[in-house]
């Protein structure tokens, strides 16, 4: 007897074109912001912002450098590519409204594959309430490249910059960070293993935390909603992409001052210690020095202390000193040591 092939016929792309590959991938999006006139289908999407002063950002995704398609779900990088931008629009206290996305695939992606990335892309673009309104497919001979533009809007007193914290102001974090690294020293760690043993089937459920952080991260959306109701405008902000010592130098050095963060101030997971004490890492370098955590950093007036303390979610970590002080952590042996950024670079 003949044996039956269950095996899912893929489509190719070529078999397709450009423009039906699009129509396929994009046929789930609707709009959902009023500020969205005309997304995808024109030759430019046509957005209305009154007045209100638009925020745009943009980055882009390389595989093989920013991320690993043997332990990455596509599905969970499309979800993850939307997030990072994002998350950049939250971080000058605005909400996103609109993306772009651009791709570039190798013959070895098939219409299947793309249409995984971008139900991931799709359910960030629910979740947080975006509109997909545009972007372009093309060909690449390194794999997948994913660049996306986010588009945002906030009345012009109510954004936020690196550059305006000021002496005595507290230093503020949501969440907790330096899971998202760990999660990826496990990933790494088990296809190391996987390359020796195929046939290995890791039991990952003590890392599930760790892990979510890195396959799956969120932007902190519900933290610019907090500060709208509590009424809070913060002196200075940024998000978490690339660690904790990376971005309080960034807001010091925009800013003209310095800093003093506790050490034993910083939140970090249960997780992560475990995991850390494993790997044999310090916790403290990883949270310093770890990125991806996508949480907010920022910088609030002494009297606004009253209320961020109501929130089990934010942590005052340290506060704002005169720029001759220099950047600098306050260890739990009361030492004080020099910030130096050991975050990501990305050349």
């Amino acid at each position: 007897m003949k044996k039956k092939d269950n095996k899912l016929k893929l489509t190719k792309l070529s078999e397709l074109g450009e423009f039906e590959v699009i129509n396929r991938i994009t046929k789930n999006f609707s709009n959902k912001n009023n500020s969205t006139i005309t997304g995808i289908g024109d030759d430019a999407a046509i957005l209305k912002y009154s007045d209100k002063n638009v925020v745009v950002s943009s980055d882009i995704l390389v595989e093989g450098i920013h991320f690993n398609l043997t332990y990455m779900p596509l599905k969970h990088l499309g979800y993850k590519s939307v997030v990072a931008n994002i998350s950049d629009i939250y971080s000058m206290n605005a909400i996103c409204s609109q993306i772009t996305v651009n791709i570039a695939v190798s013959n070895r992606f098939k219409l299947e594959s793309i249409e995984e990335l971008y139900f991931g892309i799709n359910a960030a673009c629910k979740k947080y309430g975006v509109d997909l309104v545009g972007g372009d497919t093309a060909s690449s001979n390194k794999g997948l490249i994913i660049s996306i533009t986010a588009i945002g809007a906030q009345d012009s007193n109510s954004i936020v910059k690196r550059s305006g914290a000021k002496l005595n102001d507290l230093i503020v974090v949501s969440g907790d960070i330096g899971s998202a690294y760990m999660g990826l020293q496990v990933l790494e760690r088990e296809n190391e293993v996987f390359k020796v043993n195929p046939q290995n089937q890791p039991d990952l459920s003590q890392y599930a935390y760790i892990i979510q952080r890195q396959l799956k991260p969120e932007a902190r959306k519900d933290v610019i909603n907090y500060f709208e109701d509590i009424n809070l405008i913060p002196t200075s902000m940024i998000d978490i992409s690339d660690g904790l010592s990376s971005e309080i130098i960034h807001i010091c050095s925009n800013s003209e001052v310095g800093c003093d963060i506790y050490e034993d101030k910083i939140p970090v997971s249960e997780e992560l210690m475990s995991s850390c004490e494993e790997f044999k890492l310090n916790s403290t370098t990883i949270a310093l020095s770890g990125g991806e955590d996508y949480e907010l950093l920022f910088t609030i007036d002494q009297k606004d202390y009253e209320k961020v303390k109501k929130s089990l979610d934010l942590t005052v970590i340290g506060h704002i000193t005169d720029l001759k002080k220099g950047m600098n952590l306050i260890t739990k042996a009361n030492q004080k040591i020099p910030i130096t950024s050991q975050g990501w670079k990305s050349f």
